[in-house]
C-alpha cells in the first residue's frame, strides 16, 4: 500500500439521487466522534457499520437515526482502513497496521461490537492491509503491501478462523513501486459467484473462483506513488469502475474515473467526472446513474456512466449504498445519509 494518511477538514454530504436533484438534500448525521473514517459498510436500510482511527467503529440499527460508538478493547492505536458487517450483530474489521508495533489486524464481533476477538495478527516487518470484502460470512479476501514481488493477499473460507496467504506461485508479480491505496476501502470488489477484482495503481488483479487462479488487466490510469485507481465498485460480472487522481493535487483535473464491461479485461476511461479531481470512491444506483466521492467533491452521471455533474465540492472518503439508502464518510468524524 502507499500509505495513503492525507487529512482534510470534511463536511460530508451526501444526495438523494432516486428524486429530482433540485429537491435534493444533504442530511448530515451525529457520529458521536471526531475519529478519521475510511470504511463504511451499508447491511441494509438500517443497519450500517464504518470502521475509523484511534480503534473506532460505529454502529446503526435504526438507519442512522443513533450511533453507537464502539471503542474496541486494546486497539486506541490501530486504524480500522477496512469493515465489513454480515448482520446487526456480526462484523469484520481490518486494522492496517501502523509503526509503532506494525500490528495489521482482523477482528470479529459476533454480538454488535460489546466484544471483539482478534481472529488475524500480523507482527512482521512489511504487512500492511489496505482493504477487504467477503463473499459471504465465511469466506473473504484481503489485499496488503506486496512482499517478495507479489502481492500479499490472504483469504479465509471458514468464517476468519483462519487466513492463509494465497500461493505466490499463482499470481502475477507486481511491478516495481506498485501497490494498493488504502484510502476507502475499496480496493477489492466482489461478485457472489466467486469473482474478485483487486486494484493496485494502474492494474487490475482479478479471480473467478476465490483466489485459486489469477489473471492481471492493465487499465490507463497511470501508477504514481501519489496517483492512481483509489477503488473499484463492479455492479454485476462484467461492468465495473475504477476511480482515482491524485491526493498531493487532489483538486486537479484528471482522468479520474474508467469503466469495463468484459470483466476487467479492458478499461475505457470517461468523461472526467465533475468537479474535477480525487475520487475514491463509487456505487451504481438502482436508477443506472453513478456516484462518485472523493476529496474533490461529489459527481453523478445524468445518464448511465455519461455527463457528469458536479453536486459540491465537499470532502469525504467512502461510501456505502443499499439501494436508495446511501452513507458517506469521512475526516473528523463527518457523516452523512442520502434517500430512505
Amino acid at each position: 500500500m502507499i500509505r495513503y494518511i492525507f487529512k482534510k477538514k470534511a463536511c460530508l454530504l451526501l444526495i438523494f439521487v432516486g428524486i429530482n436533484t433540485v429537491d435534493a438534500q444533504w442530511k448530515k448525521q451525529n457520529s458521536g466522534t471526531d475519529a478519521s473514517f475510511r470504511s463504511i459498510h451499508a447491511i441494509n436500510k438500517k443497519v450500517v457499520w464504518a470502521g475509523g482511527s484511534k480503534g473506532t467503529v460505529l454502529r446503526t440499527t435504526d438507519a442512522g437515526k443513533t450511533w453507537q460508538v464502539i471503542k474496541v478493547k486494546d486497539a486506541e492505536k490501530l486504524d480500522f482502513r477496512d469493515i465489513y458487517g454480515v448482520s446487526e450483530k456480526i462484523a469484520f474489521i481490518m486494522s492496517a497496521g501502523n509503526a509503532e508495533d506494525g500490528a495489521a489486524k482482523i477482528f470479529k464481533t459476533i454480538d454488535g461490537g460489546i466484544s471483539w476477538k482478534v481472529m488475524l495478527n500480523y507482527t512482521q516487518k512489511g504487512i500492511f492491509f489496505d482493504s477487504m470484502d467477503f463473499w459471504n460470512e465465511n469466506e473473504g479476501i484481503i489485499i496488503g503491501d506486496p512482499i517478495d514481488d507479489k502481492p500479499f493477499i490472504i483469504r479465509t473460507l471458514d468464517g476468519g478462523n483462519s487466513w492463509n496467504r494465497i500461493d505466490k506461485a499463482k499470481l502475477p508479480n507486481v511491478l516495481e513501486g506498485e501497490a494498493s491505496f488504502a484510502a476507502s476501502g475499496s480496493c477489492v470488489a466482489i461478485q457472489p459467484n466467486g469473482k474478485a477484482w483487486i486494484n493496485t495503481q494502474s492494474r487490475v488483479f482479478f479471480t473467478p473462483d476465490k483466489g485459486e487462479t489469477w489473471e492481471v488487466y492493465q487499465t490507463p490510469f497511470k501508477k504514481g506513488q501519489t496517483s492512481g485507481i483509489f477503488g473499484l465498485h463492479f455492479w454485476n460480472e462484467n461492468q465495473g469502475i475504477a476511480v482515482g487522481g491524485d491526493y498531493k493535487n487532489d483538486k486537479e483535473k484528471t482522468n479520474n474515473i474508467a469503466i469495463t464491461n468484459d470483466a476487467g479485461k479492458t478499461w475505457t476511461f470517461l468523461a472526467t467526472a465533475q468537479p474535477d479531481g480525487l475520487k475514491e470512491g463509487a456505487w451504481y444506483l438502482p436508477n443506472k446513474k453513478m456516484l462518485l466521492v472523493g476529496t474533490s467533491g461529489t459527481s453523478l452521471s445524468e445518464k448511465e456512466n455519461t455527463a457528469w455533474r458536479a453536486i459540491d465540492n465537499e470532502s469525504f472518503h467512502a461510501v456505502s449504498c443499499f439501494k436508495n439508502a446511501c452513507w458517506a464518510i469521512g475526516g473528523k468524524g463527518n457523516l452523512a445519509k442520502w434517500g430512505n
